[in-house]
């Protein structure tokens, strides 16, 4: 089975939002070596805390430092944005890696409203337009003639497009599109993902690129060389999660400060569902229930996303997993 990695470019306690966008492209080169067959990069804004504002200026950075890996969008946020400019930005990515390049397109706003309005003044009801968005990317991309215009440098290759979402909606406009799909499992910590899947099989009209349906999921995972370990370094990412419940949303916090403050009886009713449905452990414990989703879930490849205080953390996370799956290491 394939594995591939989704940075979010996570800002840390005690560091720089600078710092986290360099971590991003040392994982990486770091992720090629380990043999992952792609590397996504999100985009969000106005956030404290995941500050990949603009995955196509990174996936140009890291297209410069690999020779191999797939490198892609998770994705760009369609609807702040003019669909030729797109194209034209991984027109010239395409370029730049020659059959490397996935163009993953979302219709969220990757932030709040007004950050959405201020990227794109005049884009109110934008996201309607959205499918009509990834039939214009679809041609230009494709080198195609499209509407009197060409995205230019044109190539032999053209960037794979996905659609990613966590609903339906999207399930069904990739199965109508012919393309492939990847669902935010990590977002919904699972909800509405069988039947997105099952939705998205059962209406997939087959295209030329991708004659049978091709569905993924993002997962969140965390390996370590124990499973008390791995649930340690967690804390962080749970902390997280429950002030941002709270609308509080700051820099991950070190898994220390986490696990010397504890959490709240009211707050462990959101800690104990994320536990149980967690991909965290030893690598053995991880990979056996990446296994059993994928298997579950009839997939060839999954996502992995992993937050960690401690870069060496995730960077040891990404290592085992690859070990567990027999990566093929270059």
């Amino acid at each position: 089975m394939k594995l591939s990695v989704l940075d979010q470019s996570v800002s840390l306690a005690g560091s720089t939002e600078d710092a986290a966008i360099r971590d991003t492209l040392d994982l990486a080169v770091f992720c090629e070596g380990l043999g992952y067959h792609r590397f996504w990069l999100s985009e969000h804004h106005s956030l404290p805390t995941i500050v990949g504002s603009a995955p196509e200026v990174l996936m140009a950075a890291i297209a410069a430092r690999t020779s191999r890996i797939r490198i892609g969008s998770a994705g760009v946020m369609l609807p702040h944005y003019a669909s030729l400019k797109v194209a034209e930005q991984f027109r010239v990515l395409e370029a730049l890696a020659p059959g490397r390049i996935d163009l993953g397109v979302g219709r969220a706003p990757g932030g709040d409203m007004r950050t959405a309005q201020a990227l794109n003044p005049h884009g109110f009801g934008s996201a309607d337009h959205f499918p009509g968005q990834i039939q214009d990317l679809l041609a230009w991309t494709a080198n195609q003639r499209h509407k009197g215009i060409d995205a230019h440098p044109r190539g032999a290759f053209a960037p794979e497009l996905w659609v990613l979402g966590s609903s339906d909606y999207g399930a069904q406009l990739a199965a109508q599109l012919g393309l492939p799909y990847a669902f935010a499992y990590f977002f919904t910590d699972g909800q509405g993902a069988e039947q997105a899947v099952e939705t998205y099989r059962q209406l997939y009209r087959g295209s030329e690129r991708h004659p049978l349906a091709s569905p993924t999921l993002c997962v969140w995972a965390l390996a370590a060389d124990t499973e008390a370990e791995a649930r340690h370094h967690a804390l962080s990412r749970e902390r997280w999660r429950v002030d941002r419940g709270r609308g509080v949303l700051r820099p991950l916090p070190s898994p220390d400060v986490v696990a010397e403050q504890g959490f709240t009886h009211d707050e462990m009713l959101t800690v104990a569902p994320m536990r149980e449905r967690g991909f965290v452990g030893s690598a053995a414990q991880v990979a056996q229930k990446l296994r059993a989703l994928a298997d579950r879930f009839e997939l060839g490849e999954l996502v992995v996303n992993c937050w960690a205080h401690d870069p060496a953390v995730r960077r040891r996370s990404y290592e085992l997993l690859a070990t567990e799956f027999a990566l093929a290491r270059t």
